[in-house]
């Protein structure tokens, strides 16, 4: 019996093929739990968005194609709901905000409002969810100026406020910073720490694994549609040559720890993943006799 109380996403046996392009996920299992944000990596074709479409219902609602196995997402089979209810559970948030925006709203907090107006929700709980989601995102004084003049950074965690003004019980988001300058990844991310402290689940596909490896719980490594590694964060970004021959740079500190250790003939307990913990690994290093 599956504990949907526990375990909010649960992916069995899950495959798919786009119509014109099969096998592009094979056979993925993996659960996430209430209150967890589970970083997914792998190199470009690895199957990250498609994973993230199938959490929502896109795939296969939207996309057509075959598929094998079932998700379930706050208990509802996304086989079996269509985008339109799985949207009441699960929020998307994708690469680019524009895709994200209505082109419609005015004024940032009129974008906000309107899936929930669309929706029909009474105009107390649209301001409600509107201040609320505003000030998660950091976006408290900007709520009347327009969506298309804000910076990259402020659009996306924009396209994040309109998600969760939904009041998702999941928040998915594909490579949200893919587009975004240093100064608009730094926004984003530390909205998703945020948001995590608060209880949320999320889970998110990124090619920033110094960013993911500093507040997820867990990774999976896919590959040609596989899941070829999965656990606790570190130690998945631990197995280097596999992230590597995958096509996936660790992050820099990380590398440098395991060509550190195999040049000096070191047993490392454990590989440093952000820069504070380097410089403690290798001060502890040349306290104890400067072998490095």
């Amino acid at each position: 019996m599956l504990d949907f109380s526990r375990y909010p996403i649960v992916v069995e046996g899950f495959s798919y093929s786009y119509p014109s392009k099969p096998n592009v996920l094979n056979e993925l299992s993996f659960r996430v739990e209430r209150g967890e944000a589970l970083g997914i990596i792998g190199p470009n074709g690895a199957g990250k968005s498609t994973i993230c479409r199938a959490l929502n219902g896109l795939v296969p609602h939207f996309y057509g194609g075959r598929v094998r196995g079932r998700i379930y997402v706050a208990g509802m089979d996304t086989l079996k709901h269509t985008v339109a209810e799985l949207s009441t559970k699960v929020g998307l948030v994708f690469q680019e905000p524009e895709t994200q925006l209505s082109g419609l709203a005015i004024t940032v907090e009129d974008e906000i409002s309107f899936g929930l107006s669309m929706l029909g929700y009474p105009k107390e709980v649209i301001l409600e969810r509107t201040r609320e989601a505003l000030e998660k995102v950091g976006l408290r004084g900007l709520e009347k100026r327009s969506p298309f003049e804000l910076s990259g950074g402020q659009q996306q965690r924009l396209a994040i406020a309109t998600v969760l003004a939904m009041r998702p019980e999941v928040l998915v988001l594909d490579e949200p910073a893919a587009q975004l300058d240093p100064i608009g990844k730094t926004q984003v991310f530390n909205v998703l720490r945020d948001l995590l402290r608060d209880g949320a689940t999320i889970v998110v596909a990124e090619h920033e694994i110094e960013e993911l490896a500093t507040f997820t719980d867990h990774m999976i490594l896919l590959d040609k549609g596989r899941i070829i590694s999965a656990g606790v964060s570190r130690d998945v970004l631990r197995q280097v040559e596999l992230l590597k021959s995958s096509g996936v740079d660790p992050p820099s500190v990380t590398e440098l720890a395991y060509l550190v250790e195999n040049a000096c003939g070191l047993n490392l307990d454990r590989y440093p993943i952000t820069i504070d913990e380097a410089v403690s690994l290798f001060l502890e290093l040349l306290e104890d006799g400067g072998r490095v």
